[in-house]
């Protein structure tokens, strides 16, 4: 004791410098190991966070206290316990954002992706093994080559080659109505058909109507006529009619216009040119609607003009007959199909006043019902 009171003052002084040194280094490595364990390990209940200064903790290098700051600061930091941290700044020792592992599953359902600009990523590195992303462009796995001139060559050649006609020799003979009439004078028998005989551009053709009433023959005709295609659905004819009745026989010249009209009016124009200057025109148009594949509804309209009165045969000048038809078939094959229909029949002009002065009707409208067949 006796030597400790000898000792100066400046002594005394330095000693308690060097224990200040050896205390404060304690409490410095005290407070690293602090920092180095995770946040949620140290016991914040009876810490005063507000009186502390952490600025020497941040991210910047550490400075090493000297001697004398680590001797002014041993009394404040000589009891970590008694130490208020609630003022305390932890920011800069919070642990970074856990990285997950490149091959972890992400749940991007649970991600807000409201702030992130999608146009500026790149997915060019996109694996192609992966299942692609929902709204992510794909790429072929092989790439589609570019049309070249000789693909679309290949794909659009040229058409060069006319219309070709068959040279064959072809026939076909229809009765487009055989039928049985419900008559003023009781029952009747009409028919009308045509044949023709040739290839596709040269024809020979063959028409006849004609109708019997009470056994006995009203009207009959024939005509025979060369036909020249002019297109792929017209042809014009030339030749020669013959009427057997009414009255006396009669022979006319014959030329028109036969063929499929637009929308598929089958479409007949044909003129005369008779004895004595007399002159005829008739026109035929006729219509198939296909209700089915084997039901068929068949309007026909026909009417007659002629160039002079001709008393013997109860016509008259200018428009002499209009007849219309419906009939309705049922095509067992195309070659037989039997139908039922009705037929209406007026006459105008000087006609209606040669049959009101024999007695007869100028209008009738009769039941009909026949077969439609082909040869």
């Amino acid at each position: 004791m006796k030597t400790t009171a000898l000792l100066p003052r400046s002594a005394l002084a330095l000693a308690l410098s060097f224990a200040g040194v050896a205390g404060a280094q304690q409490h410095d490595h005290a407070g690293h190991a602090a920092e180095t364990q995770p946040a949620a390990a140290m016991d914040h209940a009876a810490v005063d966070h507000s009186q502390m200064d952490h600025s020497q903790h941040g991210p910047a290098k550490k400075k090493t206290p000297s001697k004398q700051g680590a001797a002014a600061a041993k009394p404040a930091v000589a009891d970590a316990s008694q130490t208020d941290r609630s003022q305390m700044d932890h920011s800069a020792h919070a642990p970074a954002a856990a990285t997950p592992p490149p091959d972890a599953v992400v749940d991007h359902s649970k991600m807000d992706h409201s702030n992130m600009d999608h146009s500026k990523m790149d997915h060019s590195q996109t694996d192609q093994g992966a299942a692609p992303r929902a709204g992510a462009p794909q790429r072929p796995r092989e790439p589609i080559p570019a049309v070249t001139d000789a693909d679309r060559a290949a794909a659009f050649p040229p058409i060069s080659l006319h219309m070709q006609h068959a040279p064959e020799f072809g026939r076909m003979v229809v009765f487009n109505r055989l039928e049985a009439v419900d008559a003023e004078h009781g029952s009747a028998q009409a028919w009308e058909g045509q044949a023709w005989f040739g290839n596709d551009t040269d024809r020979l053709w063959l028409r006849s109507e004609g109708e019997r009433e009470d056994g006995r023959t009203e009207s009959a005709n024939l005509e025979a006529l060369y036909g020249r295609a002019i297109s792929p659905w017209w042809d014009v004819v030339a030749g020669v009619r013959h009427d057997f009745r009414p009255e006396r026989s009669q022979t006319w010249a014959a030329f028109g216009l036969q063929g499929l009209s637009p929308y598929k009016f089958e479409v007949s124009a044909t003129a005369y040119l008779g004895e004595r200057g007399r002159t005829a025109l008739n026109l035929e148009a006729e219509y198939e609607l296909l209700l089915t594949n084997r039901l068929i509804l068949q309007p026909l309209v026909e009417v007659e003009f002629y160039g002079k009165d001709d008393p013997r045969r109860e016509t008259g000048a200018g428009l002499s007959t209009a007849e219309a038809g419906l009939r309705l078939r049922y095509e067992f094959s195309r070659k037989f199909a039997p139908y039922i229909g009705v037929s209406w029949e007026r006459a105008f002009g000087d006609t209606a006043d040669y049959r009101r002065a024999h007695g007869e009707r100028i209008e009738d409208t009769r039941l009909v019902a026949g077969v439609r067949l082909w040869f």
